[in-house]
């Protein structure tokens, strides 16, 4: 029997509880169990189903004659009525559903932290979309805030049925043991001291597959059994005939050095089976109209839909969520109101919940969904999961096929519908990675300053403590288990205002420090040894201002856009499409294009001009490719090449049709690549040991393309595409654009400038990139909006101060007024970690520096082709100027040209020669 696993999480727990209330002296008034939930929904589903079993056992407890104990369970977060929340205090549930931030503010609440002494086990639900941001660091911290105020160690279950590698996020859920620093900040070595002393923590995973790598390495596939990180050649995954369909493993260390708490890992990835296919509306995605594709595809999704009991349908954006759902009721009688619906995050809370409600009840046939229901909702009458384009990733694609088959014996059932050749490559490989068991690694923020800043100034409100306890709470904490003495300091400059001026401008100390030193000491504490240093919080409004303004979650903002000489306000454009844009980008807002100027606060100030855009409109709202997934999608690029170099398309078709593809997504592959290698030959397709570089001069627009084939996906190649920019400026004195894709970038300049980027690249030193990338993010918007950002977490900028919330265009305008008195501080925490932010977790600065390795050590050598119209592969990027939705037509036009000019140059023989080979499979 197959359990949802967070409800298997609850069974032994409940059932100690109950056994402790009726055999021993019953239970305190107080908290034993948290569940922690990324999601206020999910908190309040979970709530709900854990009604049902503690009323059965109510029940049966009744029908036996014995005494009926109770078990109270109750949700806190933000949308807890203040009467609800005293009633906590008189009447406290033994098991708490929660969420990040209000475990947070719980501990900093005099009377209900009381109740946490007795936490005895901590459930961290959908594990994995905490781990990968600073959420999840705000987490780790409080638990270890947790764990020094509860009365014994608790046992940790983690829950997720995507997650990798399981070694890493358990080492992040159990956290580490104390560790004794030496004066440098380094972690030392007691070999008195014991390795552990939480042996009874575990770490339980429902995952689909271990994969481990080193920052900026090629993915490699690991061995989970031992818990440890033992390592597989690149890219060899284990078969499930390895496997096996549940294991558990236990990891004690017994290196001294080894402060990690030990953990047991519970692997259930094949408990469910799985069935996967790619599909395609037609085997030519070029030749075939939109109309016909789109009416092919509408037709795909609505047999799918009549096929099964309830279908969830999850598109990549909200507008495509709502365009689908909007297009089935036009094309079909079959659907309305009544039997279908839309979810997502800009529709109401009310809204939400009654398709949450009518979904779980299997009162609707078909619901549309960005990701919204990504995460573990249970859903039992869904049968059917349909994926319209590219996940970007094998987590987030199992993780939503996962919302499928929910009941006992039934099989999860998921179909992938590619619309654009680019995407057809991408899910291809994620299918055939998801078979093998394949799952993306997740990357864990470390030494965040501003969360950092956050738990200490908490923990110096909640009572004077010294610094050596403040610093060890955070270090048994997995993002800080390298937090030196430096950064400490660093952050310490900061919140006891050690820098001449800030307080002039309204940045006032957090804390104090003191060395206890009587009679001289400010503020000397008897409790405290003579010279023990000390921290305590300042400022009589420090926990009002703690409890109102901390969290990690960002407030965002649309701007308004204006022309500059005539100040005519033109529309509004997220605040998040900016990071794209540098002075000269051109977009469209309305069906007009404007020319990108300069942005003052909220504002944004534009020329119109007839200037095709360089910047598609999508940008900011899809989902970036995985890094590891694109180092698959090159893996299996050389593969498909050795495949034709042995037997030609027939070799490729034959070996595509052992992959989980429908035969239209096989031709189609087939044929894309057999254009590509007659065109410009097999150099021309980038693998793992190949980055090529096509350049195309076009004359039309008197403009020279680089299109850069990285296919490492758009947070690498955001990253590496401005440190090329920057170079190529400086080389060409040249203003250089950039337009930014999973599979690539593009680098243009005028015709009359040109850059040896073959040489720029191999000219690279892994050991430069950082400051160079540093030095290239200088002055841009995503400075500035990332400096609000963290400004704001390190409570820099208060977003709630005596009644006031200043709204995030509010906050932009004074993070503007700080941003250049704070850059010129040295090593100021706020701004080292926007830096550090943008660098590691934005650009994934890690992973350029590994590509840059490669290439200066000969793994990865550079291709350059000199074209004059760009080869199959390059249609996406050479067309991302083309991408809005006002400019189909024009897209569609661009790409036949482009076509047109291969078919040209391969001739039409061989044209005629391929279209006969697929006429007679």
């Amino acid at each position: 029997m197959y359990l949802h696993n967070t409800l298997a999480s609850f069974t032994s727990i409940i059932d100690e509880l109950y056994r402790r209330d009726r055999n021993d002296d019953g239970l305190e008034n107080s908290v034993y169990c948290l569940y922690i939930s990324p999601l206020k929904s999910l908190a309040n589903d979970i709530h709900r189903n854990l009604e049902v079993p503690l009323e059965g056992i109510t029940s049966i407890l009744e029908e036996r004659g014995e005494d009926v104990g109770e078990i109270r369970h109750a949700i806190r977060h933000g949308d807890t009525s203040s009467s609800d929340r005293q009633k906590m205090l008189a009447e406290t549930p033994h098991i708490l559903n929660t969420t990040p931030e209000t475990l947070a503010i719980l501990l900093n609440s005099p009377k209900f932290r009381e109740k946490l002494r007795t936490v005895e086990y901590v459930i961290v639900d959908e594990i994995h979309s905490l781990a990968g941001g600073k959420r999840g660091t705000h987490m780790a911290v409080s638990l270890e805030r947790l764990a020094a105020l509860t009365h014994e160690e608790f046992t940790r279950i983690g829950c997720s049925a995507t997650i990798e590698p399981l070694s890493r996020v358990a080492e992040f859920l159990v956290g580490q043991c104390e560790a004794p620093r030496a004066s440098d900040g380094r972690v030392a070595r007691d070999e008195n001291r014991p390795s552990n002393h939480a042996s009874e923590l575990e770490a339980r995973e429902q995952t689909e597959n271990s994969v481990s790598r080193e920052p900026g390495a090629v993915p490699r596939t690991a061995d989970e059994r031992t818990g440890s990180e033992a390592t597989r050649e690149p890219r060899e995954a284990p078969r499930a005939s390895e496997r096996g369909a549940g294991s558990e493993a236990t990891r004690e260390s017994s290196d001294p050095g080894d402060q990690t708490r030990d953990y047991e890992l519970v692997d259930a990835r094949f408990a469910r089976e799985f069935d996967l296919e790619l599909e395609c509306p037609t085997d030519d995605l070029i030749n075939t109209s939109r109309d016909i594709v789109q009416d092919r595809f509408y037709h795909m999704l609505h047999e799918h839909i009549q096929d099964h009991t309830n279908t969830l349908v999850f598109t990549n954006t909200r507008s495509g969520a709502e365009r689908v759902l909007h297009n089935l009721r036009e094309r079909f009688d079959e659907y309305d109101e009544d039997n279908s619906g839309c979810h997502h995050g800009s529709l109401s809370k009310e809204v939400r919940q009654g398709i949450e409600s009518r979904l779980k009840d299997g009162d609707l046939e078909v619901v549309t969904s960005s990701t919204s229901l990504e995460l573990g909702i249970d859903m039992p009458h869904v049968d059917l999961v349909v994926q319209v384009g590219s996940p970007k990733s094998v987590a987030a694609l199992l993780q939503r096929v996962g919302r499928a088959g929910h009941r006992v014996g039934q099989t999860v059932t998921g179909r992938v519908i590619a619309l654009d050749r680019d995407e057809l490559v991408e899910c291809a490989v994620m299918l055939k990675k998801a078979e093998e068991g394949f799952v993306d690694s997740v990357s864990i923020p470390e030494n965040a300053q501003d969360v950092a800043a956050q738990h200490v100034y908490g923990m110096a409100i909640a009572e004077i403590r010294p610094e050596s306890e403040v610093k060890a709470i955070l270090r048994r904490a997995y993002p800080y288990r390298n937090y030196g003495e430096d950064d400490f300091e660093q952050l310490m400059r900061y919140l006891t205002a050690d820098y001449a001026g800030l307080e002039d401008r309204n940045v006032y100390a957090k804390v104090w420090r003191d060395e206890n030193d009587p009679p001289n000491g400010e503020h000397h504490h008897e409790s405290f040894p003579v010279g023990e240093p000390l921290i305590g919080k300042r400022g009589r409004l420090a926990r009002v201002i703690y409890m109102t303004n901390i969290g990690t979650i960002p407030d965002s903002f649309t701007c308004d856009v204006s022309t500059r000489g005539s100040n005519e306000w033109v529309g509004q454009l997220d605040e998040s499409y900016l990071d794209t844009l540098e002075k000269g980008d051109v977009f469209v807002l309305g069906g007009d294009h404007f020319e990108y100027r300069y942005r003052r606060g909220s504002k944004v100030y534009v020329d119109r001009t007839s200037a095709r855009p360089t910047v598609p409109s999508w940008y900011s709202e899809r989902l970036p490719l995985s890094y590891d997934l694109g180092c698959e999608i090159l893996a299996f690029q050389r593969e498909l090449l050795e495949r034709y170099e042995s037997g030609g398309p027939p070799a490729v078709r034959a070996w595509l049709r052992e992959l989980p593809l429908d035969d239209d997504s096989v031709r189609a592959l087939a044929r894309l690549f057999d254009y590509q290698l007659r065109y410009a030959g097999p150099e021309s397709v980038s693998t793992d040991s190949r980055l090529v570089v096509e350049v195309e001069r076009d004359r039309q627009e008197y403009e020279r393309h680089y299109y850069v084939h990285s296919a490492y996906g758009r947070k690498v190649n955001d990253g590496l595409s401005r440190l090329l920019a920057y170079e190529c400026a400086q080389e060409a004195t040249a203003n250089v654009q950039v337009a930014v894709a999973d599979n690539g970038f593009v680098l243009s300049m005028p015709l009359n400038r040109k850059v040896d980027l073959e040489g720029i690249l191999e000219d690279l030193r892994p050991e430069d990139v950082r400051d160079k990338l540093r030095n290239a993010l200088s002055g841009t918007d995503l400075l500035q909006r990332y400096f609000r950002i963290n400004a704001t977490r390190s409570l820099m900028i208060l977003k709630r101060y005596k009644g006031y919330e200043k709204s995030a265009s509010e906050q932009q305008v004074s993070s503007e007024m700080l941003l250049g008195f704070a850059e010129d501080l040295e090593e100021f925490a706020v701004i080292e970690e926007t830096y550090r932010e943008i660098l590691e977790d934005k650009l994934n600065v890690a992973e350029i520096e590994g590509i840059v390795g490669a290439m200066a050590a000969g793994d990865l050598e550079v291709s350059r082709h000199l074209l004059d119209s760009p080869t199959p592969r390059a249609f996406g990027l050479a067309t991302l100027s083309a991408s809005d939705v006002v400019l189909a037509e024009d897209e569609s036009a661009a790409l036949q040209a482009f076509h047109e000019h291969v078919l040209e140059e391969i001739g039409e023989e061989s044209l005629a020669g391929l279209s006969g080979a697929v006429s007679n499979e």
